[in-house]
């Protein structure tokens, strides 16, 4: 049998170019499986840390500045107490938050001096601000006392999927309705949202396939409602720079591709779950900032919760925390959503 030839003399047979190609295809190979690697590992890594969360015991707690007392966190497992929880993740927001929570709460106190069966918590979920967000926040529990409002300090920045999972975790309401702490959306538009859970709800029990031992409770019934902003994307489209019109349309192209068609618009910061919908999916959410809103509509088809959008008031508020760059990231997290559910790296839990 003839002598293998050494690799340099194979090489010296070869054209220079066609030598520094194969080169740069192997420098290429390498680096795109490094990359892969350190993908798939970071994709694991996000998975075991959900097992452990998912598994480890609460020891949060809530703080009462009244009595000075700690305030255990209730649990989204436990029966409901209110009947709508409103979650507000905060990060540096102590110029912003003021304004939103006094005309949300001056909404609730209104409507529950109205109605005595409507009873209501706002839950702000201090994600490690470096402002006085919390100082702020706790202005507002000292004043309408910590059965009305809580504060949930994660003591170091997460991101805002992480603030919204730990609130709906630690929540007492039926219902439960994130928003964001601008106040871009009128807080009243939740009643669009809790009427088509209300609709929704009806129809599910009247369905033919319901048991007649079925619970009537409207906390037990699966449903998603997400406020939606997609009626006034024309008017967006007049107002915004063209090249942020380009990236925004590729990145709804992505979503698309990653969660499939149904929900028009996935980001905005308005949307009610009911308490058996909320146990499924924010047990289940792995994404931890921008893109934990896709991965809801993704989690929804995945666990057959019922979804609909409904329409909402919104206004641009100065001072948002998006910026270019965060497109980037974005477009990372909905591949992480890809490749971490279709590959069954990331396990769903009903």
């Amino acid at each position: 049998m003839a002598a293998a030839w050494p690799l340099s003399a194979v090489a010296g047979l070869l054209p220079a170019s066609l030598s520094l190609t194969l080169l740069l295809a192997t420098l290429v190979s390498i680096l795109v499986l490094g990359a892969a690697a350190v993908f798939f590992e970071h994709i694991r890594k996000i998975g075991c840390m959900h097992s452990l969360e998912r598994s480890a015991v609460s020891d949060a707690f809530f703080e009462d500045p009244n009595s000075l007392k700690k305030v255990p966190c209730p649990s989204v497992f436990d029966p409901p107490e209110k009947y709508i929880s409103l979650i507000v993740p905060a990060y540096n927001e102590e110029h912003r938050l003021p304004e939103a929570l006094t005309e949300t709460l001056n909404y609730l106190k209104r409507r529950s001096t109205a109605d005595k069966s409507f009873s209501y918590e706002v839950l702000i979920v201090d994600d490690g601000s470096t402002d006085r967000t919390s100082k702020v926040a706790f202005g507002f529990v000292k004043q309408h006392k910590i059965d009305n409002v809580r504060v949930l300090l994660l003591g170091r920045n997460h991101g805002k999927g992480e603030a919204v999972r730990k609130g709906m975790l630690h929540s007492r309401g039926e219902l439960l309705l994130m928003l964001d702490a601008d106040g871009a959306t009128k807080v009243t538009d939740l009643e669009k949202l809790e009427a088509q859970v209300h609709a929704l709800a009806k129809k599910a029990k009247s369905s033919p396939g319901t048991s007649t031992s079925s619970s009537h409770n409207l906390s037990d019934v699966d449903i998603a409602v997400f406020g939606s902003r997609a009626h006034l994307e024309k008017q967006a489209l007049a107002t915004r720079k063209w090249y942020r019109n380009f990236l925004m349309k590729g990145f709804h192209l992505v979503v698309l591709l990653t969660a499939g068609p149904g929900i028009k618009d996935t980001q905005c910061g308005f949307k009610m779950f009911t308490r058996a919908a909320a146990r499924k999916l924010f047990t289940n959410i792995r994404l931890k900032r921008w893109c934990f809103d896709v991965e809801l509509v993704y989690l929804c088809k995945r666990l057959r919760i019922p979804m609909i959008e409904v329409s909402v008031n919104w206004t641009e508020i100065p001072g948002s925390k998006v910026r270019m760059t965060s497109i980037m990231h974005m477009v990372f997290e909905l591949l992480l959503i890809k490749v971490g559910y279709e590959l069954g790296i990331w396990k769903i839990y009903s």
